[in-house]
């Protein structure tokens, strides 16, 4: 698709939930660039405020400061966005908390599941509707490498990975008759705050086997319209390519033996 038609397949207003900063932030700069004007929701206001003083000399734009782990979410949001005809959702917003299952609290669990599961599922259910109507639309839901396999320390994070993967496969099949374009992007180590956080100081900077957020987004933008899914990044690719002819059992066990090392953060 040509940059100039990108508007109106996926226009006039794209929501990006999780947009303060990371690769949240770098759809909100990617789709200003292509033409969409914003919905930007997160929880961070400052962060949040950043993001939207950045882009709105590009193109119009509503912050909305909300806890996607709210019961209410889909209301709430649907309400901030009034008569807005929005025609692509990402879902960029996680928590991901890096910790042995036992360590974490219930509390924390569920806010997982609440973030990561539950709001991108209602998010879609309310936003939908009016994509099928129009006959054109997207939704990308961001997945993750580790939703492929259970790994120490990420036991309820890439659980709730694996729903978004199942869930945006499902959508896929479902709406894409209705000319509503779906797709789940799993990404490997990027380099955002969330990842930075997790990783030994040592190995926080540039290298062979980190990506960069514009590359993942840009990549991800350029495959909306041919999913199910997208894995960025070839090196990437080629990765899940031979942990997939594994065994499940030596797979667990191999990724094991890398988020082991990852620096708790609960």
């Amino acid at each position: 698709m040509r940059a100039e038609e990108f508007p109106t397949r996926y226009g006039p207003w794209a929501v990006v939930a999780g947009a303060a900063v990371g690769l949240g932030a770098e759809y909100a700069r990617q789709l200003a660039a292509l033409g969409l004007r914003l919905v930007l929701v997160d929880r961070d206001a400052p962060a949040l405020a950043a993001t939207t003083r950045e882009l709105t000399p590009q193109v119009e734009i509503l912050p909305v400061t909300l806890d996607l782990a709210r019961p209410d979410v889909a209301p709430a949001l649907t309400a901030a966005l009034g008569t807005r005809a929005v025609g692509l959702l990402v879902y960029n917003a996680a928590v991901g908390i890096v910790s042995r299952f036992l360590d974490i609290t219930a509390a924390q669990a569920t806010t997982m599941l609440d973030v990561n599961c539950r709001a991108p599922m209602l998010l879609a259910h309310a936003l939908a509707p009016a994509m099928v109507a129009r006959g054109r639309g997207g939704i990308v839901v961001m997945s993750s490498m580790s939703g492929n396999f259970g790994s120490e320390q990420l036991a309820v994070y890439a659980a709730t990975k694996a729903f978004d993967l199942v869930f945006a496969d499902a959508l896929w099949a479902e709406l894409g008759p209705s000319g509503v374009d779906v797709l789940a992007v799993q990404p490997g180590s990027t380099r955002t705050p969330g990842w930075q956080s997790s990783q030994p100081e040592a190995l926080r900077g540039p290298g062979p086997n980190v990506a960069e957020a514009a590359d993942v987004v840009r990549e991800a933008l350029a495959t909306l319209g041919d999913g199910p899914n997208l894995v960025p990044g070839a090196q990437n690719r080629q990765g899940a390519e031979m942990l997939a002819r594994m065994s499940r059992r030596q797979a667990v066990e191999l990724i094991s033996r890398i988020t082991a090392g990852l620096l708790p953060n609960r």
